[in-house]
């Protein structure tokens, strides 16, 4: 198979995924949208994954990319690509699809719970597999409304809407499994600006970056991925 990564800025890679994707035989190509990079052809992957950035969807006087890029999340979805959408990336998914993007009540920043609503455990969700409730990464401000026609999968204190489905093959997901110990580091020295004293907000390196919690996610994330490529087939 086929996958394809929109990423919109250099230190928000394809992180684990890329990991799990290459040890499944995947050819892996990437669209550096602040490279200013032409879209490929929806045709040419079988799944599109979006990656996280620290921009607002709305902001496109500053990133003019990203209007065709929400143009092109809609085209893959319409023509039945699996579409995986992280942090800023589901954010993405949820404008293609008619919903909106909004200011979140609290920043949410560090290891917190995630919780599957009713539907989210039901079968038919694609989050099902790995519980009730786990523990994931966040980094972000923003929050999504659950589009028209999707199904809201799960919730956190600080953020209700954490995840929602739309079909079989398309999850957006406002926390984070794709992150590993170097990525989060990675996110500390480039976004430190944004650890600011807060209700929702843990501001030591030190936890933020621990290996244990990591391997959480990546398991996690493996357990996922599998889960979304079989039973979109």
């Amino acid at each position: 198979m086929k996958l394809h990564v929109l990423q919109h800025v250099p230190f928000e890679d394809v992180a684990n995924i890329g990991v799990w994707a290459q040890e499944q035989g995947f050819t892996i190509t990437t669209t550096h949208l602040y490279l200013n990079e032409p879209l490929p052809d929806p045709e040419s992957f079988d799944v599109l994954v979006i990656m996280g950035g620290p921009m607002n969807i709305y902001q496109h006087s500053l990133y003019p990319w990203l209007v065709p890029e929400k143009q092109f999340i809609k085209t893959a979805i319409e023509t039945q690509r699996i579409v995986l959408g992280v942090c800023l990336g589901a954010q993405l998914i949820c404008a293609a699809l008619g919903g909106q993007v909004t200011r979140n009540k609290y920043t949410e920043i560090g290891w917190f719970p995630v919780t599957l609503t009713e539907a989210g455990q039901a079968s038919e969700s694609l989050l099902h597999v790995l519980g009730s409730s786990f523990k994931a990464f966040h980094w972000h401000g923003d929050t999504f409304s659950i589009p028209p026609g999707a199904v809201h999968l799960a919730s956190s204190e600080a953020c209700p809407h954490q995840a929602f489905q739309y079909g079989d093959r398309v999850l957006g997901m406002q926390f984070h499994l794709d992150y590993s110990q170097q990525s989060i580091q990675t996110m500390v020295e480039n976004c430190a600006d944004e650890l600011i004293e807060g209700p929702y907000v843990q501001t030591d390196p030190v936890h933020l970056t621990q290996l244990s919690s990591a391997k959480s996610l990546q398991s996690h994330l493996v357990t996922l991925l599998s889960h979304l490529i079989t039973s979109s087939q």
